[in-house]
């Protein structure tokens, strides 16, 4: 059986950390990850964590340039599990949903539809006006995963790491990665009455 492939994109939202964790927790896994960031991205990375962008690429197995069309990645022939943006601008949702595939990002995104493969979106902003969940309901109707990093509070996270494992294990549930990362409900430990 081949390796699962999985195209990681980063996007220039807040809340890089949740695209770093991800790879981060793939290193060293059966799962080969293809990375591609936004120009903003790369900015938002270096204002918002401690991670330079040369340790970020050397946590994925492929790293493209945004603007390389002719990536492997821009053809439904390459054969992955699917996509994960992470977080995904508005922008980068607007354009996905909209089939505007002007860069990399969008053409993977677009390619994954079209091959009916699962395309994850950690949507990032709020508060969210019409055209933003208008966007997003367009692409879940395509079956997109709309996937906000919205903190669960039932696991006790005891700091914003846990926070952020959380989110992005769970992201990896969407695609059956299941990595020991997420605290799991199993139900009320004693009824309320």
């Amino acid at each position: 059986m081949s390796q699962k492939k999985l195209i990681v994109a980063i996007t220039g939202a807040t809340g890089t950390i949740f695209g770093v964790r991800l790879l981060e927790l793939l290193q060293g896994s059966e799962v080969e990850t293809h990375l591609i960031l936004s120009k903003w991205a790369r900015r938002t990375l270096l204002y918002e964590t401690e991670y330079t962008l040369e340790q970020v690429q050397e946590m994925a197995t492929e790293v493209y340039p945004l603007q390389d069309q002719g990536a492997a990645i821009s053809s439904g022939s390459f054969v992955t599990s699917g996509m994960v943006v992470i977080p995904c601008s508005m922008r980068s949702l607007s354009a996905i949903a909209h089939g505007a595939g002007d860069n990399l990002i969008h053409r993977a995104a677009d390619v994954v539809l079209k091959e009916r493969r699962k395309l994850v979106l950690v949507a990032r902003e709020s508060p969210l006006n019409q055209i933003h969940l208008e966007n997003m309901l367009k692409l879940a109707q395509m079956g997109s995963i709309i996937l906000p990093p919205v903190p669960a509070f039932y696991n006790h996270p005891k700091d914003i790491d846990d926070i952020v494992n959380h989110v992005a294990g769970r992201v990896l549930d969407q695609f059956e990665i299941h990595l020991d990362v997420v605290s799991r409900w199993h139900g009320m430990v004693s009824s309320v009455q």
